[in-house]
């Protein structure tokens, strides 16, 4: 039922949609589209603190190996996703994904049910949960970019990220709250309910734009044709398509390199693997808290103002000094402030900006070549840089892994401040060729 602007609330209501620069045609697909990421990143990082621990559990000396098993697990569910996706109707793709990822999910938690201490059932939690997050994601944002156009996207892409963001906040706090009482194979029944509620979010988003008609940027067709290695060739093809890709290679090598000195202390200091659950719970509490202002607030409005360079660059310069502070004082108070601002500043700036860089693209882009990037090339760039760490760190000399981090975060900087001009200027439509 629509809101009367006349009855009480409804005049604040319509301000603080002008607030967040919506149109009344666009409110649905605002809504929607915050429901839909709050959903599933409720449910993803309901399993992102379990998943670390069960990382911690398998031995943090083979960390190497757990990125290098998930990276060999991308490579055999991407093509089986480029058969699907070639195949189904983009209207079914994502509820068929969300559904399979659903049961699977459910299986591990009768396998946690049954045997909570298993070793290896931990392990294949891991795998799983790594490449499962990136396709769920992935697809939710690739939905959302096939429906708003580019301009739409730069108004609301902030706004609706902050569903993520609340998502985000709550999966942890419902974690931290509930493992002890409900266990690990409890959070994954709960996170699987959640999973499949975002299904009534994606119909809602796709009568929206039945309703408001078809886009006229961009040709969407109906099924998305060839295969997950067209995307590929698309990528390496694209100039611009090639830079998005090197720019998440560097994104992920920063990322590992703090992901394994957080492994480490957090093993060295929490032995217990609850209290381990309960403190990777508050830590991702506390991002995603901090980033909801933003998001709200300042990310679309630095997109309008300043340009997607400035959402792509920001992380990346703040990351080079972070790396400096490591490199002469690492503590873990100075590891987690670096880890904080790191992924606030992902979740803010660097992955709303990203996703900006696909709205004027077509969808076999988005569906495609998109995916690729967001699973094969993320997942490549884990393990190489979880090997590289691992090299690194056997030299033996204090702060070498931050100096490393230091050198990928520069030029991580320099290469986004490369695509957010080409973006700014208009020159991503290079990629539909």
């Amino acid at each position: 039922m629509r809101s009367d602007p006349a009855a009480p609330g409804g005049a604040g209501l319509k301000a603080r949609f002008k607030l967040l620069a919506v149109r009344p045609q666009e409110r649905a697909a605002l809504v929607f589209g915050f429901l839909l990421l709050f959903l599933l990143f409720t449910s993803y990082f309901m399993l992102r603190p379990v998943r670390e621990t069960f990382g911690i559990a398998g031995g943090v000396r083979n960390l190497q190996w757990l990125f290098t098993a998930t990276f060999v697990a991308t490579l055999v569910v991407v093509p089986v996703y480029g058969w699907v996706a070639a195949r189904l109707p983009r209207r079914r793709l994502l509820p068929v994904s969300y559904t399979f990822s659903a049961v699977v999910m459910a299986g591990f938690a009768v396998s946690l049910w049954l045997d909570p201490g298993s070793v290896w059932v931990g392990r294949a939690f891991y795998v799983w949960v790594s490449v499962f997050n990136l396709f769920v994601i992935s697809i939710a944002w690739s939905l959302l970019s096939d429906l708003l156009d580019k301009d739409q996207s730069q108004r609301m892409y902030g706004q609706i990220a902050a569903g993520a963001s609340l998502g985000g906040l709550t999966g942890p706090l419902l974690s931290g709250l509930l493992v002890a009482p409900l266990g690990e194979a409890g959070l994954l029944f709960l996170s699987t309910a959640l999973l499949l509620s975002t299904l009534a979010c994606v119909a809602a988003l796709l009568r929206w734009r039945d309703r408001l008609g078809p886009r006229t940027d961009v040709v969407t067709p109906e099924r998305i044709g060839g295969s997950i290695w067209g995307g590929l060739k698309r990528i390496l093809a694209s100039p611009y398509l090639l830079s998005i890709a090197v720019f998440v290679l560097l994104l992920t090598s920063v990322s590992t390199f703090l992901y394994f000195e957080q492994a480490r202390i957090v093993a060295e200091t929490f032995p217990d693997r609850t209290r381990q659950t309960q403190v990777f719970s508050a830590i991702d509490a506390v991002v995603q808290a901090s980033t909801i202002f933003i998001q709200l607030f300042l990310t679309g409005l630095l997109a309008r103002r300043l340009g997607v360079v400035v959402l792509l660059t920001a992380v990346p310069v703040t990351m080079v000094l972070g790396f400096g502070l490591l490199a002469f004082v690492a503590t873990f108070p100075a590891l987690v402030f670096v880890m904080v601002v790191r992924r606030v500043g992902e979740y803010a700036l660097v992955r709303p900006g990203r996703e900006m860089l696909f709205a004027p693209l077509d969808a076999e882009t988005k569906y495609k070549a998109k995916n690729a990037i967001d699973t094969f090339v993320y997942r490549g760039g884990d393990a190489l840089s979880a090997w590289l760490n691992t090299a690194v760190s056997a030299i033996g000399v204090a702060g070498a892994a931050a100096v490393m981090g230091a050198l990928i975060a520069g030029c991580w900087a320099m290469l986004g401040a490369r695509i957010g001009r080409l973006h700014d200027r208009g020159r991503g439509e290079e990629g539909r060729r």
